[in-house]
């Protein structure tokens, strides 16, 4: 064997499980960026509407609560993908590994961006008036389900990737 050869599949050997680390990186990264964003956009509305209805301040913290449970999402599935990685996996597996962990990251992102526009804006106006409190909350009811469907897509990519998988010899 050449060396070239030779450090063509030590290099590969390595290539599955990076791509696994990726998604795991990815998961958990970009869901706590959602996350943040969304509970710093929303409280400024928070506080600010608490001054003039500090009776309401418990109750307009839905959204804060809403946007890091984003970062829950991102955890659970760099739990999942960090207890598969292993040095010697199949390609195919460290690439369902990254896709899983960018759909639950980027959701997160996506939907803790919609948390924080929606809270900002819901509570503002559900302290003046607090009729339109249920309204806000359901649409963060929607804007939160954006980061589950990442979930859902991630956690399907998972168990695929183990399933008729040939075995890695490398």
């Amino acid at each position: 064997m050449s060396q070239q050869t030779i450090m063509s599949e030590t290099s590969a050997a390595f290539a599955q499980s990076f791509f696994g680390a990726m998604g795991c990186a990815a998961s958990i990264v970009f869901t706590v960026l959602g996350a943040s964003y969304g509970t710093a956009k929303s409280a400024g509305a928070i506080f600010s509407s608490g001054i003039l209805r500090p009776d309401r301040l418990m109750q307009n913290t839905l959204c804060a609560i809403m946007a890091q449970i984003l970062s829950i999402y991102g955890l659970v599935a760099s739990v999942i993908i960090s207890g598969d990685l292993v040095e010697k996996m199949p390609l195919h597996q460290g690439f369902l590994q990254l896709g899983a962990g960018v759909s639950v990251g980027l959701s997160g992102l996506a939907a803790g961006f919609a948390i924080g526009i929606v809270g900002d804006a819901g509570v503002r106006a559900s302290s003046q008036q607090p009729r339109l409190y249920i309204g806000m909350v359901l649409i963060l009811i929607f804007a939160e389900v954006l980061g589950l469907y990442g979930v859902i897509v991630g956690i399907l990519m998972l168990t695929k990737s183990k399933e008729n998988v040939t075995v890695c010899t490398y």
